[in-house]
């Protein structure tokens, strides 16, 4: 009788390395993700009352166009999205459009804007902390032990599985919103405070120059609504569930944004919102849901705008380790960022890099005396959001050069139209927050200077590496933001 031995080559053949877990994420799972990282409870109590304040009772509007602006360029990126399945996202669009020079630029543009956007978040979180406790219990706390908690709780909800985020996602998302919806049940059974009008969406409140501020913090409020592409790999069906995750993003956030903004002026008055917004533009909200809802709504609110904040840095958190991820594999990061969790599936050396990274950042800025929300919040923050700003108007103009390159049955309206009308629209909100930076930073000059500057150095740096990638490292030049190898069929025995 013979015995069967093993394969030398099988006994020698090390285990495959965990990825990440495919069909986790459904189309509500995505969305979720994507609306935490934009904060509404928190863009809504701690901006809208400013572009209320510049934008006079038209701002409602301005939510609404910017809402619209990001639909445009939604068809085309979606379009896009069922024809690269690469991780990379943005990166991997523009490398398909414009090339990989410009596509490792990106890349780089896309890892420091989204590190930006998470980072300087935890400033915010140290000072809604700091609020909160002194609103609710007349105690005036150091913001640093909230940060630094909060670096804790993020990069353990980032080292757990993303269907353990998602979940959590979906409660705090619930809460901040609820809260919103209270306050307009509030108003609305109540007539707000003149009764209710509709002069916000008309051309002579829509059609003035405050408009244009307005517009700014809009876009603004809708930073990383992209994202939804960074899961494909992890969803459930993605040629469908990443283009429908995307639209309810973006719709939900636009209407939610005008709707809201709405509601406190009704609260107010139209005549009467922008000198209340004057004398207290952090208190606007807050006042509000006093009056038409009680106090404990307002307790409620302080504490739900703290959740808000800690949802949107575990949004940024795991949107970041996939990008790291992705750079990793493709050999421009070191291969240990590459490195996915057993168990949990997540790519969990990221993480705790990306954890390692925000605590240094919030440490050197508590040594230098920085305020958190005026300089680790706004310093930092304002940076990263203009990268992303960048990588949209890059992604937008690198659908129809892709689609000139390749054989397809999209429709023009899709791969042309679409993406030609977002790129200008998008070059304008681009040229709108650079013209009203003051208005987000509160600094210098020479500070905001440095701040826009920021995006095109981090650009340059990046053509930079390309080329030393293309002479030194020409492999990785070559296959970056390839398309996944086909898994092999198995041959019939």
């Amino acid at each position: 009788m013979s015995v069967t031995t093993p394969d030398a080559s099988e006994e020698s053949t090390p285990p495959s390395p965990a990825t990440l877990r495919p069909g986790s994420l459904g189309t509500a799972d995505i969305a979720f993700y994507v609306v935490s990282a934009a904060a509404p409870l928190t863009v809504m109590a701690g901006v809208a009352p400013l572009a209320i304040l510049l934008g006079g009772v038209g701002a409602p509007a301005g939510y609404l166009i910017a809402g619209v602006t990001l639909t445009v360029f939604a068809v085309g990126f979606t379009t896009m999205s069922r024809h690269v399945r690469s991780g990379g996202a943005f990166y991997a669009y523009i490398t398909r459009g414009l090339g990989r020079p410009i596509g490792i630029g990106a890349a780089l543009l896309a890892l420091v804007g989204y590190n930006g956007m998470e980072t300087g978040v935890y400033g915010l979180l140290g000072s809604a902390g700091q609020d909160t406790a002194l609103a609710l219990f007349g105690t005036d706390i150091p913001w640093l032990p909230v940060s630094l908690a909060g670096l804790l709780i993020i990069g353990y909800g980032g080292y757990r599985s993303i269907d353990f985020g998602a979940k959590l996602l979906g409660i705090l998302l619930v809460a901040e919103t609820g809260i919103l919806v209270l306050l307009a049940g509030g108003v609305l059974l109540k007539g707000g405070a003149h009764g209710l009008s509709g002069v916000s969406f008309t051309p002579d409140h829509v059609l003035v120059s405050g408009t244009a501020v307005v517009l700014a913090f809009a876009f603004a409020a809708f930073t990383g609504f992209e994202s939804t592409v960074i899961y494909r790999r992890e969803a459930r069906d993605p040629e469908r569930t990443v283009p429908r995750a995307t639209y309810a993003a973006v719709g939900f956030l636009g209407l939610f944004y005008a709707f809201i903004v709405w509601i406190v002026i009704q609260a107010f008055g139209d005549d009467e919102v922008i000198a209340a917004a004057a004398k207290d533009p952090g208190g606007l909200f807050f006042s509000a849901i006093t009056t038409y809802v009680g106090a404990w709504a307002a307790d409620l609110m302080h504490v739900f705008i703290v959740t808000s904040v800690i949802a949107s840095l575990l949004a940024f958190h795991n949107a970041i380790n996939r990008y790291a991820l992705a750079l990793a594999e493709e050999g421009v990061l070191p291969k240990a960022l590459g490195r996915v969790h057993p168990r949990h599936r997540s790519p969990y050396v990221a993480g705790l890099a990306q954890t390692a990274l925000g605590a240094i950042v919030v440490l050197a800025f508590w040594a230098a005396g920085a305020d958190p929300y005026g300089q680790l919040l706004l310093w930092v923050n304002t940076p990263g959001m203009m990268g992303l700003f960048v990588l949209q108007l890059l992604a937008a103009i690198a659908v129809p050069c892709y689609f000139r390159k390749v054989r397809h049955q999209e429709g023009a309206l899709r791969t042309v139209v679409a993406p030609i009308t977002a790129a200008v629209l998008l070059a304008t909100a681009i040229g709108l927050v650079v013209t009203h930076i003051d208005l987000f930073t509160g600094a210098s000059t020479t500070v905001n200077t440095v701040l826009v500057a920021t995006a095109p150095a981090v650009f340059v740096v990046g053509l930079a590496l390309a080329w030393w990638l293309r002479g030194r490292r020409p492999r990785v030049y070559e296959d970056f933001a390839s398309e996944p190898a086909e898994q092999p069929r198995v041959a019939a025995s």
